[in-house]
């Protein structure tokens, strides 16, 4: 690599061109200081993006600021940011609105937990919070935790601890001022319904902050990423606007089983949200009303009935393409059981979504392999 670290940089670095402005690299040898800026209209389908989804969470547990800084050395163009809201409304970076998954709160906090046996980060100070040690998910099995990935970071091992938005945002920006690079943001806000129903207000909390940090315009290197399609649209039509924010924003889809975004019923009850309606015809025109993208599960493109001889695209990306949509599918992971049968391997999973499906990124745990992908095979797509 003449002597440049090849994780800094690849030869299709233009990926954050799919939602605006970008940093471009010319080469993959290149060192980031040779890039320049450059802007890719939404949907244009031939400069790709890698997320490091929760940082590099197949090497590192998730969210952690090691996973974070793996995930930036290995070439990733986004890190993602869950964020949920803590009992003194500070910002916390966490994939779940519930501690027990990835900490040992039930040992340090055992009566904290609410009815339904689950302890959620908004019933916790900040300062309780960093008291607690972070891990590798897990479940508990007849009183033990056992790892939901057997192959990742053992659980027991070193320490991590939980961190803030702030404190997530100043690494990256650091990181990018002594590499040269410009590495961005995507920031979900986990569920706006919930922390509105115990008196919370995330989403305008996270766009203020993100605009303390810098990150206001369209075409600033920061995307906002919600499930909750109400959340979203209020972003869009009353917060930004308040606070003269003009964030791109991307609507993740999930399916209505998941019972994971919830609204107020006629009785005032919160009741399961319906996505339903995104799966008909019409659906991404109504959300490119209020967005700039998509973020859809991978079966939602690629129909997991395919097989390595007939693989079946769905329509969904190039209706999102028609309406201006960038369409970036999650979660994209090498462990035992998340290739689907239709590919020989991750690359080749790859090789579908971004060749046939012409998607504009793809989520993943592992950054560093994607980045790889990229590198040999960017130029002919």
């Amino acid at each position: 690599m003449s002597g440049s670290p090849h994780f800094l940089t690849h030869r299709s670095l233009t990926r954050l061109g799919v939602m605006g402005a970008l940093l471009v690299t010319t080469a993959s040898t290149a060192l980031a200081d040779d890039a320049t800026l450059r802007s890719i209209d939404p949907g244009h389908g031939t400069d790709k993006v890698v997320v490091a989804h929760r940082g590099a969470s197949g090497y590192l547990p998730e969210h952690t600021l090691a996973a974070k800084s793996m995930a930036y050395a290995q070439g990733a163009d986004f890190l993602e940011q869950d964020v949920v809201m803590s009992k003194d409304d500070q910002l916390v970076v966490l994939h779940d609105r519930f501690l027990d998954r990835v900490t040992n709160v039930a040992d340090v906090f055992p009566d904290r937990a609410r009815e339904d046996g689950r302890y959620y980060a908004i019933d916790f100070t900040l300062d309780e919070l960093r008291k607690l040690a972070f891990s590798e998910g897990f479940t508990v099995k007849d009183g033990e935790r056992v790892t939901d990935y057997p192959e990742r970071f053992p659980l027991g091992k070193s320490h991590f601890g939980l961190h803030t938005l702030s404190e997530e945002i100043e690494m990256i920006q650091g990181l990018n001022h002594s590499t040269g690079r410009d590495v961005g943001l995507y920031v979900e806000i986990k569920a706006p319904w919930f922390h509105q129903s115990e008196g919370k207000e995330i989403s305008r909390a996270v766009l203020e902050t993100l605009k303390q940090y810098g990150y206001v315009d369209h075409d600033d290197n920061a995307i906002v990423q919600v499930f909750d399609p109400n959340g979203l649209e209020r972003i869009h039509d009353t917060l930004q606007p308040e606070l003269g924010m003009d964030l791109r924003l991307v609507q993740l889809m999930g399916e209505t089983s998941w019972d994971m975004t919830f609204q107020p019923g006629s009785d005032g009850k919160l009741e399961p949200y319906s996505y339903d309606w995104m799966y008909q015809d019409g659906a991404m025109q109504r959300i490119a009303g209020y967005a700039d993208g998509i973020g859809p599960w991978k079966p939602m493109v690629i129909e997991d009935s395919s097989t390595r001889d007939d693989i079946k695209v769905t329509p969904l990306v190039k209706e999102a393409h028609a309406a201006g949509l960038i369409v970036m599918p999650y979660t994209f992971r090498l462990d035992e059981g998340r290739i689907p049968d239709w590919a020989s391997d991750y690359d080749d999973m790859l090789r579908v979504f971004f060749v046939d499906a012409d998607v504009d990124g793809v989520f993943t745990d592992y950054p560093d392999r994607a980045v790889q992908w990229l590198k040999h095979n960017g130029e002919a797509l």
